[in-house]
């Protein structure tokens, strides 16, 4: 059978290996790609990835952009990172869900203790539904150094809601595979830019993004109107 969306199995195979999950849970790909993503050494750190880079970048851009509202959530209190009028970044791939009650399961937001659940209104989300491990989820993906504005946030005791809005910026960081291979760097860039092609920023300060909802390790940001950043470009060749 055929991949969907005019997909070869290479490709769907690439964005089923990344919503795998398995134990321990630190060692899955999600986890250890966006790790790296995360990287000070971004550049260097990037190079054993290549390969499957310019494969999984492949079939994501092949996939049509979705502009829709997103659901995240994790078990962490992350509202003090997220200050209403900021734009910030998620360096890494971002799993969501556009199935609000999907948060509901203990394994993604729960019903107890301190929680973060991202109410997200995206431009460029890619619906991988079809090539997720995890079909029923209603599985979208954002792509490494997404940025948004926080729009503001409201605490409901141990809940903490936070509305974001994809925003585009000034410098793109992220292209489509045909474009990757170029080397730049960039210092202290405006405010409101983020990095790539695969091209991604490094940045001085906090930044966290995980691959999902599931990913208890939580989803933090980085507000580029505090921080410098040097951009890299990762060169991935065929």
């Amino acid at each position: 059978k055929k991949p969907a969306d005019k997909l070869t199995q290479d490709e769907s195979a690439s964005i089923m290996l990344y919503t795998m999950g398995w134990d321990p849970p630190e060692e899955c790909l999600y986890v250890a790609l966006n790790n790296t993503l995360r990287a000070i050494d971004r550049q260097n750190a990037l190079r054993p990835w290549y390969l499957y880079l310019r494969l999984f970048l492949n079939a994501l851009f092949r996939l049509p952009l979705l502009a829709v509202t997103a659901y995240r959530g994790v078990k962490l209190d992350l509202s003090r990172r997220y200050i209403e009028g900021e734009t910030i970044v998620w360096w890494g791939f971002s799993s969501c869900t556009t199935s609000v009650g999907v948060l509901k399961s203990e394994m993604f937001l729960g019903k107890t203790g301190n929680r973060t659940m991202f109410n997200i209104h995206c431009k460029t989300a890619r619906d991988i539904r079809k090539h997720s491990f995890y079909p029923v989820e209603d599985e979208v993906l954002l792509m490494a150094a997404t940025q948004f504005k926080v729009m503001g946030s409201l605490d409901q005791g141990n809940l903490h809601i936070i509305q974001l809005e994809e925003t585009t910026p000034r410098h793109p960081l992220l292209q489509p595979v045909p474009i990757i291979g170029s080397l730049s760097t960039y210092s202290n860039p405006p405010s409101d830019s983020t990095a790539a092609s695969f091209d991604i920023s490094t940045e001085k300060s906090k930044t966290h993004s995980n691959k999902s909802q599931i990913d208890t390790h939580g989803a933090a940001a980085s507000n580029t109107k505090k921080t410098g950043i040097n951009s890299i470009t990762g060169q991935v060749r065929s």
